[in-house]
C-alpha cells in the first residue's frame, strides 16, 4: 500500500542556475517560423508532464517518473515563474492533472484523486482525496493522461499493457467518469496509448494524439491525430494501424475499413503526445482554430524524428497540411530535450514542458521581429 506524504517548498524558478544556463545557452538551436520566439518559464522542474492552469493563474505540472505535483506562479507578470511549490508528493506516475472548479484532479496509475480548492492551500496542501481507485495497475502505458470535457466529465487514456496485444476494455481507451468518480465507462477503443487531447472550440468533438505500435519497422506505422465524434468508436488498435496497416498477428481476418482513420497520419514513431487548438490572439490569424502536437521523439528508430512541435492545418475536420513548428531539440542523433504537453495562456502564449530536460518553455510571437 502507497502512503501519501506532502511536501511543500517554496522556491525561485532559478534555483537551479547551472541547469537553466545549460538549456538557455541551447534556445537559439530551437527554429521557429519568422517572429515567434522562445525562452525559459520554469527551470528546474524535473520531469516536467502535463499542464494545466487554475482560474487563478496557478500552472499545476504532473510528472512520470518523479513522484511529485508541481505549482508554478509568476507572481510578478514578466513572462516566467518565479515560486514553485511541491503540493503532493509519494504519488505513482501521477502524470496527469486537470484543475477544474477549484480542486485540482490527479491521474496515477491506478486511481484519480483531487486536492480541493487547492489554490488557496498551496503552503498547505490537503490529502489528496481518492474518488476513484479502480483504474488497471499494469504499468506498461499506465501513465494517464487526464482532462475534462465540455460535458463536465473527466475523461482519462487508459493504454495498452503492451506493444501489440488484445485485451478487453478498459485497455486501449479513452474513458470517463464524473468527477465525483462515479458513472465510470468507456468512451473511445482501439487506442493503443494516447496521451494528448482536447476538444474542438468549435465542435466539441474529442480529437487526440496516439502512439502506434513499435517493430515494425523504422517507417511504420504513423502516429495518429484522430478525431471522435461521438461514444463507442473504435480506431482501430490492435488490428489495424495508421488507418490503413493490418497488424500482422491480430490483423487477419479484419478490414480496415471497419475502424475510424486518423484526421492525420503523423511521422512513424514520433510520440506524438500533448496537442492544443490555437484559439489565441498573439499568433497570426492563420494559427487560430489549427492543431499544435508535442512530439516526445523517437526511440527505437535507425535513425530519431520527434522531439519538436508539429502544426496540423485543418479546413474543417479535415487535415490539409502538417509540418515542424519548432525543432532543434535534436542535435544530429543526441537529443537535449523532449516537448511533452502544451498549455495556452490567456495572452496567447504557449507553455511546452519538457520531461527530458526537466523545464518548461514558454513561446510568443512578436509581428514586428518578423
Amino acid at each position: 500500500m502507497r502512503i501519501w506524504t506532502l511536501c511543500v517548498v517554496a522556491m525561485a524558478a532559478g534555483a537551479s542556475p547551472a541547469l537553466a544556463a545549460g538549456v538557455e545557452s541551447r534556445l537559439d538551436q530551437i527554429e521557429l517560423p519568422p517572429g515567434f520566439s522562445i525562452a525559459l518559464y520554469a527551470d528546474d522542474v524535473p520531469n516536467a508532464r502535463s499542464l494545466t492552469r487554475s482560474n487563478g493563474g496557478v500552472i499545476y505540472v504532473g510528472t512520470r517518473r518523479e513522484d511529485v505535483v508541481y505549482a508554478l506562479q509568476d507572481t510578478d507578470g514578466d513572462g516566467r515563474a518565479d515560486r514553485q511549490t511541491i503540493v503532493a508528493k509519494g504519488l505513482d506516475m501521477p502524470n496527469g492533472v486537470v484543475w477544474y472548479q477549484g480542486d485540482l484532479y490527479i491521474a496515477e496509475n491506478e486511481r484519480i484523486s483531487r486536492l480541493r480548492n487547492i489554490d488557496q492551500r498551496l503552503q498547505n496542501p490537503p490529502k489528496p482525496e481518492v474518488i476513484y481507485a479502480e483504474l488497471p495497475g499494469e504499468a506498461h502505458h499506465g501513465w494517464r493522461f487526464m482532462d475534462v470535457g465540455p460535458d463536465g466529465w473527466l475523461y482519462v487514456a487508459i493504454g495498452a499493457p503492451c506493444n501489440v496485444c488484445d485485451e478487453s476494455d478498459p485497455f486501449s481507451s479513452i474513458a470517463r467518469l464524473k468527477p465525483d468518480g462515479s458513472g465510470f465507462e468507456v468512451y473511445a477503443r482501439g487506442v493503443r496509448n494516447s496521451v494528448g487531447f482536447t476538444w474542438h472550440p468549435e465542435t466539441d468533438d474529442l480529437w487526440f494524439t496516439d502512439n502506434g505500435r513499435d517493430w515494425l519497422g523504422d517507417d511504420l506505422p504513423p502516429g495518429e491525430l484522430n478525431r471522435a465524434t461521438e461514444a463507442g468508436q473504435h480506431f482501430g488498435f490492435p488490428y489495424c494501424h495508421g488507418g490503413e496497416v493490418p497488424d500482422p498477428e491480430f490483423g487477419k481476418n479484419r478490414d480496415c475499413a471497419d475502424y475510424v482513420a486518423p484526421v492525420q497520419k503523423l511521422g512513424p514513431h514520433v510520440a506524438p503526445l500533448g496537442m492544443i487548438f490555437y484559439t489565441g490572439m498573439m499568433f497570426p490569424a492563420e494559427y487560430r482554430g489549427q492543431v499544435l502536437i508535442a512530439e516526445h521523439g523517437s526511440w527505437n528508430r535507425s535513425n530519431k524524428i520527434g522531439y519538436r512541435l508539429t502544426r496540423v492545418t485543418l479546413d474543417g475536420s479535415s487535415a490539409t497540411h502538417y509540418a515542424p513548428y519548432a525543432s532543434g531539440w535534436l542535435q544530429g542523433q543526441k537529443a537535449w530535450g523532449r516537448p511533452v504537453d502544451l498549455l495556452q495562456l490567456p495572452d496567447g502564449s504557449l507553455l511546452v514542458s519538457d520531461d527530458h530536460a526537466g523545464v518548461i518553455y514558454r513561446i510568443t510571437y512578436h509581428a514586428s521581429s518578423s
